[in-house]
C-alpha cells in the first residue's frame, strides 16, 4: 500500500534488481519470464528486470514505470481470485514519471506536470481541474487523492467520509480537484495519504495531519476526527524529512534517522513491542541509533531501511509473508528481512513500496551515488542563481516574467524562499521563532529594487495576486512569516508603489485572527533590531505622508480610510515594543504631520464658529461644515491610535474637540458637594462626554469660567479632606487612596470619580493627592512595588529590601498573614501563615503589592472607575499614559517662573519697559514660593502647572479699565489675563497683588 510518490531520485537510474515477497502473486509479474526469477529465504523473489524507474502497489493493483510507459497488474483480492496479467496503459504521448496506487486505481503524473485518472478497469482519463497547473507530487488514500503543484497549491479530491480532503466540517465529497486554502502559504515538502487520513509535511519539518483518527493515526492525543490540517505539535522541532500513511497508523523519519510512529498498533505495525493503538508519536525504540533512511507503510505492516548497513526491517502484519520473515504472524518488533547475499554486497537499497499484503525493494547497482532530493518534484522557490538570471537577462522576459509570476503569487514559494537552513534553524519553527534567513531576504530584494523593470513586475503580482490570496486565518504559524517579509520588499520601493502595497499589506494584517495576530506579535517583538526599525518607519513614514495630505487636500475618503490601517498597525508594533522592552523609544512612532491637522481643524472650527455669517452669505457654509466633519472623524479615528501623537497634540486634540451644547451646574457656594452631586445623579452620560461644562452660582448668575476652575478647585479641596472620611492616607499626609472598609456610602465613590472624569473632559487641573497606581489602573495597567513605595515609601522599600537579600529571608522570620489599614490579611488563603522564604519571596511581595493597590479596594474602585468613565470617553483617557494622565488631570509642579516671564505678552499701554510692569516683577521676584503658587491660581485657576510645563500658560497683561488705587488686580483663569491697575508705588502694587491673590473669589472658611 504505497500512498505517495516517493521523493528520491530514482526516475533518472532504471532499477537493476527487484526483490518482492507477501501474497501469491505472477511470478515474475510479467516483467520476465518466470524462470528469470530467483527464490531466496523466507519467501523472497528478486529479478533483474530491464528499464523498471518507478513503481507503486496498492489494494488491486501493482504498477511499473518503464521507459516512462506504465503497466499495471491485478493482484489477487476477495473479488478477484486469480492472477491478473501485466497490461501497459494506453497514454498517447504522455512520460509518466510516477504512479501511486490507491484503493481500486491510481493516480499518474505526467514529466510536464500533467494528472491522469486510473480507475478499477485500468482505463486512464486526464484529470479535470488540474488542466493549467504544473503538478509536482500526487498520493493518493483508499478512496481519496491530493496533487501538490509546482506554486505550492495543495489540491484534493475524491471520497469525504471522515474529512480526509480537510475542506472542512460538512463539505461532501468530489470528484473534480479543490484548492486546500487553509494550507494557503505553508511551504510544503512532502504530501502523503493513508486509508481515510491525510498528511504533509512543510519545508521546515512541521507536520500537518486530517481524516480520520478513529486510531490515533492522526497522533493528535485523541481519536476524534479532523476535518481541517492540524498541526502535529509533539513532532514539533523533530526535523521530520519524511512521512508514510498505512491504512490506520502512520510513520515519520527525522534527519538524524529516528522513526516515530501512531495510529493502529493491533497488527504490531508501529514497532513498539504491543499490539496497542499509539495516539502520540512515539520513537520505534527498536531501531534507535539505526540511522533510518526510509520508511514507508502498507495496510497494516511497516518496512524501514538503512542505507548504511544495506538492511530493511519489518514488522506488523506478516500472515500472508509481507514481512519477508519467513513466518506468517503479527510482528511487533522491527526484525530483519532476509535478503539475498547479493543484495548487501552488490546493490544499494534506493527504494521501499508496501502495498496492501506485498512488500517491495528497488536495488541499483550506483554504488556510492546517495539518495537525492528531485528537484522536480520540489515547489518553485527563489534563489540566487534565479535572481541573477532575471538581473543579467540571461533569460528571456517571457521566461523571467513566467517565474515572478509563479514565486511572487504564491504564499508558499514566497514563504519557502528564505528559511535559514544553516544548522537547520528553520526546523526550529515555532510560535517563538520565524525561521527566515533575515540576511538572504534583505540581499535578495535589494538586488530586486535595483532593476526597476524587474521590481515593476513584482510590485503587480504581490498586489494583484499574492495579497488577495493570503489566508485570514492560516493553519500554520509558517504562513505568517510572509508578512515580515513583505514589509522588506516595500519599504524600497517608490512612492506611489510603496503607498499602495503598504496599505494592502496592512488590510491584511487586521484582518487576521487573534491567534493569528499574536504569533507576528511575538515574531515581530524577536526581530533583529533593523528589521524592526525598518517596520516601524514604513508605516511610520507612509502615516506621515498620508496625514501631510490630507492637511491640504480637499476631502478625500479613500487616504481617510487607508491612513487608519497603517495607524493601527503601528500601534499593534508599539506595543509590542514596550512589551518586550525593545530599544526603540516612543519618539520614533511620533508623527509630528498630526500637530498641523489639528491646528487645520482648529482654525476650520473657529470659522466654522465665528465667521458663519460670512460663510453662509457667501454660499461656503456648507462646503465647510463638511471639511470640518471630515477633519474630526479622522481624528476621532486616529485618537484611539495614540502612540503617533506627542503630548502637546493629545492636549490639543481635547482643548479644540467639537462640543454638542452645554451642561450646567448651578450650585450654591455655600453647598457645593450637595448641589453638584444632586445635579449629577441625574446627568446623562451624554451630557457629561459631550457637553462643555459651565458652572453658575446662585448668588450671581454671572456666566464666567472663572466659575468652573473655582468650583473644580473648591470642590476636589472638600472631597479630599480628611474630614470626608473618603480617603486614607500615607504617613506624612501627601497621598491619599481607597479605604478597605470605607465609612461613607458606595455611592459617594461613584460620583467621587464622575467628578474626576469630568474634570479631565473640561481640560481642569485638579487637587488629586493620588500615587501613580491610580491612572496605571484607570488605563488597565498593573501596579507595581514602585507605586507603592510612591505611596508608602517605609513599607515599599521594605518589601525592596527582601527582595535583593542576599541571605536566606527565612531569618527574617515573616509570613504570608499581614496587617493592612487595621485588617489581618493571609495572602495565600490555601496556606495560612505560610513561611516567606528565597523561593516564594517574590510571590510575597507580587501579593503583597496587589493586595494593597488592587484586591483590598476591588470594590470602591470600580464604582470610582465606573463613575470617572462616564463623564469621560474612554478613548480619550486610553489615548494616554498613565504619566501622562495623572499630567492632565493633576499637573505638576515644575515652576520654571523665568519661562513664565519670558512668554507674558503686554496689551494697551503696556509694555515690556514700562514703569508698573518693571515694579510688578520686582514685587513677583520677591513673592515666597507659596505666594508664586497662590499668583499662579488666582490668574489660571490652577494650583499647578499644566502638563506641558509653564511654556504652556501665556500671560496677558493690561491696564485694569477705569481703576482707582484701591482697586485689585483682576484676572479672567480662561485667558491667563491679568488686568492691572496702574498703581503709584512699588508698596501699593506689591500689597494689593498679594491681597488678591489671598481672595476667596465668594469662598469662605468657616
Amino acid at each position: 500500500m504505497q500512498r505517495h510518490c516517493w521523493s528520491l531520485k530514482v526516475s533518472s537510474v532504471s532499477c537493476n534488481m527487484l526483490c518482492y515477497w507477501g501474497a501469491q502473486v505472477r511470478e515474475g509479474f510479467g516483467l520476465l519470464q518466470p524462470d528469470k526469477v530467483k527464490h531466496g529465504k523466507c519467501g523472497i523473489r528478486s529479478m533483474c528486470p530491464k528499464s523498471v524507474e518507478d513503481m507503486s502497489a496498492g489494494r488491486s493493483f501493482v504498477g511499473f514505470i518503464r521507459d516512462g510507459k506504465v503497466s499495471v497488474l491485478r493482484l489477487r483480492d476477495e473479488d478477484y481470485n486469480h492472477d491478473g496479467k501485466l497490461k501497459q496503459l494506453q497514454l498517447k504521448n504522455d512520460r509518466i514519471r510516477s504512479i501511486v496506487c490507491g484503493g481500486a486505481g491510481a493516480v499518474l503524473l505526467a514529466n510536464g506536470g500533467r494528472v491522469l485518472i486510473m480507475d478499477k478497469s485500468a482505463v486512464c482519463r486526464p484529470l479535470k481541474g488540474l488542466e493549467n497547473r504544473q503538478v509536482i507530487q500526487i498520493t493518493c488514500g483508499d478512496q481519496h487523492s491530493m496533487a501538490l503543484t509546482k506554486d505550492g497549491q495543495l489540491f484534493v479530491w475524491g471520497e469525504n467520509s471522515h474529512g480526509q480532503l480537510g475542506l472542512g466540517k460538512g463539505e461532501l465529497s468530489t470528484l473534480s480537484p479543490q484548492p486546500l486554502k487553509s494550507m494557503c502559504g505553508i511551504p510544503l515538502a512532502q504530501i502523503s495519504a493513508g486509508g481515510d487520513h491525510s498528511f504533509v509535511l512543510s519545508l521546515s519539518g512541521v507536520v500537518f495531519g486530517w481524516g480520520k483518527n478513529s486510531a490515533g493515526q492522526l497522533g493528535l492525543g485523541d481519536t476524534t476526527d479532523r476535518h481541517v490540517p492540524t498541526v502535529v505539535n509533539s513532532l514539533n522541532r523533530k526535523k521530520t524529512v519524511s512521512i508514510s500513511c498505512g491504512g490506520e497508523h502512520t510513520a515519520t523519519l527525522s534527519k538524524g534517522g529516528t522513526v516515530f510512529t501512531f495510529g493502529s498498533g493491533g497488527f504490531g505495525q508501529l514497532g513498539h513491542n504491543s499490539f496497542k493503538d499509539e495516539h502520540h508519536p512515539r520513537v520505534v525504540a527498536e531501531l534507535w541509533g539505526s540511522k533510518v533512511s526510509q520508511v514507508t507503510c502498507g495496510r497494516r505492516h511497516t518496512l524501514v531501511s538503512v542505507s548504511s548497513s544495506k538492511l530493511i526491517y519489518s514488522f506488523g502484519c506478516g500472515m500472508q509473508g509481507q514481512l519477508g520473515n519467513g513466518e506468517m504472524i503479527k510482528q511487533s518488533v522491527p526484525f530483519q528481512v532476509d535478503l539475498a547475499t547479493e543484495c548487501d554486497h552488490k546493490y544499494m537499497i534506493k527504494k521501499l513500496i508496501a502495498g496492501e499484503n506485498h512488500s517491495f525493494a528497488l536495488f541499483f547497482k550506483e554504488l556510492g551515488n546517495e539518495s537525492k532530493p528531485n528537484p522536480s518534484r520540489g515547489i518553485l522557490t527563489l534563489d540566487d542563481r534565479m535572481i541573477d538570471r532575471w538581473v543579467s537577462g540571461s533569460d528571456s522576459w517571457k521566461v523571467i516574467k513566467k517565474d515572478i509570476n509563479t514565486v511572487f503569487s504564491s504564499a508558499a514559494s514566497l514563504n519557502g524562499s528564505f528559511l535559514k537552513t544553516s544548522c537547520d534553524e528553520h526546523c526550529q519553527t515555532s510560535v517563538e521563532h520565524c525561521g527566515l534567513d533575515f540576511d538572504l531576504v534583505k540581499t535578495s530584494f535589494a538586488k530586486l529594487s535595483e532593476n526597476e523593470r524587474l521590481i515593476s513586475e513584482v510590485v503587480k503580482v504581490v498586489q494583484q495576486k499574492l495579497l488577495p490570496s493570503l489566508n485570514r486565518n492560516p493553519t500554520g504559524v509558517e504562513a505568517l512569516r510572509l508578512y515580515l517579509l513583505l514589509p522588506e520588499l516595500i519599504r524600497g520601493l517608490q512612492e506611489q508603489q510603496r503607498t499602495e502595497l503598504t496599505g494592502a499589506l496592512a488590510s491584511k494584517i487586521l484582518d487576521l485572527k487573534p491567534a493569528a495576530h499574536k504569533v507576528l506579535e511575538t515574531y515581530w517583538s524577536k526581530l533583529p533590531d533593523d528589521w524592526l526599525k525598518n517596520l516601524v518607519d514604513l508605516f511610520q513614514k507612509e502615516s506621515a505622508m498620508l496625514i501631510g495630505r490630507i492637511a491640504v487636500d480637499k476631502l478625500n475618503w479613500e487616504i481617510a480610510t487607508h491612513l487608519p490601517k497603517c495607524v493601527r498597525i503601528l500601534q499593534m508594533v508599539y506595543q509590542v515594543c514596550r512589551s518586550a522592552h525593545r530599544d526603540i523609544t516612543k519618539s520614533d512612532f511620533i508623527i509630528h504631520e498630526v500637530n498641523a491637522l489639528l491646528d487645520v481643524l482648529q482654525t476650520t472650527s473657529e470659522d466654522v464658529n465665528n465667521n458663519w455669517q460670512w460663510f453662509n452669505l457667501s454660499g461656503q457654509i456648507n462646503a465647510l461644515v463638511a471639511q470640518q466633519n471630515y477633519y474630526d472623524i479622522i481624528l476621532k479615528n486616529l485618537i484611539s491610535l495614540p502612540c503617533i501623537f506627542n503630548l502637546e497634540a493629545k492636549c490639543s486634540y481635547m482643548k479644540n474637540r467639537v462640543w454638542q451644547g452645554c451642561f450646567q451646574l448651578i450650585l450654591r457656594r455655600t453647598a457645593l458637594l450637595e448641589d453638584c452631586f444632586c445635579q449629577l445623579r441625574t446627568a446623562t452620560q451624554q451630557h457629561l462626554r459631550e457637553y462643555w461644562l459651565a458652572v453658575f452660582y446662585t448668588e450671581d448668575m454671572r456666566k464666567t469660567d472663572v466659575n468652573k476652575r473655582d468650583f473644580f478647585l473648591n470642590v476636589f479641596k472638600e472631597l479630599c479632606a480628611p474630614e470626608s472620611r473618603l480617603l486614607m492616607y500615607n504617613d506624612n499626609k501627601t497621598l491619599s487612596w481607597f479605604p478597605t472598609k470605607p465609612s461613607v456610602e458606595k455611592e459617594k465613590y461613584f460620583l467621587f470619580g464622575t467628578l474626576c472624569g469630568l474634570a479631565f473632559n473640561n481640560n481642569s487641573v485638579v487637587n488629586l493627592p493620588f500615587p501613580l497606581a491610580l491612572f496605571k489602573k484607570l488605563l488597565n495597567v498593573k501596579p507595581s512595588l514602585e507605586d507603592l513605595i510612591e505611596f508608602s515609601p517605609v513599607l515599599g522599600k521594605s518589601l525592596r529590601y527582601i527582595l535583593d537579600y542576599s541571605d536566606d529571608v527565612k531569618e527574617m522570620n515573616m509570613n504570608f498573614t499581614i496587617s493592612w489599614d487595621g485588617t489581618e490579611v493571609e495572602l495565600d488563603p490555601a496556606e495560612p501563615g505560610k513561611i516567606v522564604t528565597n523561593y516564594n519571596r517574590t510571590e510575597f511581595v507580587d501579593k503583597y503589592v496587589d493586595y494593597i493597590l488592587n484586591k483590598s479596594v476591588e470594590e470602591v474602585f470600580e464604582e470610582f472607575k465606573r463613575g470617572f468613565f462616564k463623564a469621560c470617553h474612554r478613548f480619550l483617557v486610553e489615548m494616554l499614559e498613565p504619566e501622562e494622565l495623572r499630567g492632565v488631570l493633576v499637573g505638576n509642579e515644575e515652576y520654571d517662573w523665568d519661562i513664565l516671564k519670558q512668554n507674558t505678552t503686554y496689551e494697551g499701554l503696556f509694555y515690556a519697559e514700562h514703569p508698573t510692569i518693571i515694579l510688578f516683577w520686582e514685587v513677583f521676584d520677591e513673592l515666597t514660593p507659596n505666594e508664586k503658587k497662590a499668583f499662579l491660581l488666582f490668574l489660571t485657576g490652577f494650583e499647578k502647572v499644566p502638563i506641558l510645563g509653564m511654556s504652556a500658560v501665556k500671560m496677558r497683561v493690561r491696564p485694569l479699565f477705569s481703576f482707582t488705587q484701591d482697586h485689585l488686580p483682576e484676572a479672567l483663569t480662561c485667558h491667563a489675563l491679568l488686568e492691572l491697575p496702574i498703581y503709584q508705588s512699588k508698596k501699593i502694587l506689591r500689597a494689593k497683588v498679594i491681597e488678591a491673590i489671598n481672595h476667596k473669589r465668594g469662598f469662605w472658611e468657616e
